[in-house]
């Protein structure tokens, strides 16, 4: 076999490592380069090779190429993995499933009606052995079949179900003199305070959580994560109001995990309500009768996920070993909590009310924005 050149300490060190674990036959073949990013046709693939592989001048030992970043098999199957897993991921009306998965018990088995992935497909499969196939999902991961959320979108069970929330997840207590912000884009009065408080009678029903006659102010510990939430462009005039608490507050944390142990996806209130805040505009109705239960079981709001949580985080969701939902694991709690990035619905008008108190208002300028992304397959 031939050892690609080593040209830095810390591929060494990598070797060494692996070594020490795997012995040295097996530590060489996993610290090999495979492939490079010249291997492949598809640009997709081809520019996220780039952006993971690693700076060698060693010729490719698969097309022979010096210049290509280079993959070793771990690297080929991180790359698979963003392309035809995470790339195929579409989301149905309360959950996401993949369209496509691999490993190295199947060969594979994909009806491609578009060309320009499947030549390099084929190259994946034969340098590291695994095989490409279409996913079925378990139901719960669409969100068909979860008991809570079935009975949550029927109106007569839904009033049972708002009040099991309310009973079964925490208390955050967002405590005097915690700071948050909420953004604005293009208020009339900016350096009026009041306009940062709920919105207007006439502007209720709008957000996720306000319905007639229950105005909610909508902000974030997230600086970021407001941005993201009011949708703001480059004509926008924006300005950003740091507020603060005047007295203790109590919530209902959403954003915690319930572990469940004894009940499987299709029995947890903790994937219902998770796939609740996944969702968009349809989940709406739901959200505002927890928000009112809630109210009426004394808090003074909510702490819930951003509908941007994934965006912020670059997380994948749903995460799955066997068919089983990562979120029922204890020891991944840590792991999926880190996906959430959390948001604060604040009932009533609490600047109006002295609970919150404007510190400062200042005009947000967007001075650059850029995206991340991966690429994925069309054709499957």
């Amino acid at each position: 076999m031939k050892i690609p050149r080593l040209n830095n300490i810390f591929r060494l060190a990598f070797i060494l490592y692996l070594t020490t674990r795997l012995g040295w036959r097996k530590a060489w073949e996993q610290a090999a380069y495979r492939l490079c990013s010249r291997c492949f046709s598809n640009e997709g693939l081809r520019l996220s090779a780039e952006e993971i592989g690693l700076i060698d001048s060693s010729v490719c030992p698969s097309c022979r190429m010096s210049d290509g970043r280079k993959l070793t098999k771990d690297l080929i199957n991180l790359l698979a993995h963003r392309f035809f897993v995470w790339g195929t991921l579409r989301r149905t009306l309360y959950g996401v499933s993949p369209l496509v998965k691999f490993n190295d018990r199947h060969t594979t088995d994909l009806a491609v009606t578009s060309p320009w992935p499947s030549e390099d497909m084929r190259l994946i499969e034969k340098t590291v052995g695994i095989g490409f196939f279409h996913y079925g999902p378990r139901f719960w991961m669409i969100g068909v079949n979860i008991e809570p959320l079935d009975a949550l979108k029927n109106p007569t069970e839904r009033r049972k179900i708002t009040q099991h929330i309310c009973n079964e997840y925490p208390i955050y207590l967002l405590s005097r003199g915690q700071k948050f912000y909420r953004l604005r884009k293009n208020p009339k009065h900016p350096e009026d305070t009041h306009q940062y408080d709920s919105p207007p009678a006439e502007m209720t029903c709008e957000g996720r959580l306000d319905s007639e006659e229950f105005p909610v102010m909508y902000a974030s510990q997230d600086l970021q994560i407001c941005i993201h939430e009011c949708r703001v462009s480059a004509e926008d005039d924006i300005f950003v109001a740091t507020l603060m608490t005047t007295e203790d507050m109590k919530l209902l944390n959403l954003t915690e995990l319930l572990l469940e142990p004894d009940k499987s996806e299709f029995e947890s209130l903790d994937m219902a309500v998770h796939m609740l805040f996944l969702a968009g505009e349809h989940s709406y109705e739901i959200c505002r009768a927890i928000a009112l239960a809630a109210a009426e079981s004394g808090y003074d709001g909510l702490v819930y996920p951003s509908y941007f949580s994934l965006l912020q985080t670059g997380k994948i969701p749903l995460e799955t070993s066997f068919g089983l939902s990562h979120r029922r694991f204890p020891q991944l709690a840590d792991q999926e909590k880190s996906k959430i990035i959390p948001n604060l619905g604040l009932f009533g008008c609490p600047i109006k009310q002295g609970k919150v108190d404007v510190l400062a208002i200042n005009r947000l300028m967007l001075r650059k924005v850029q995206y991340d992304f991966h690429f994925g397959p069309v054709g499957l």
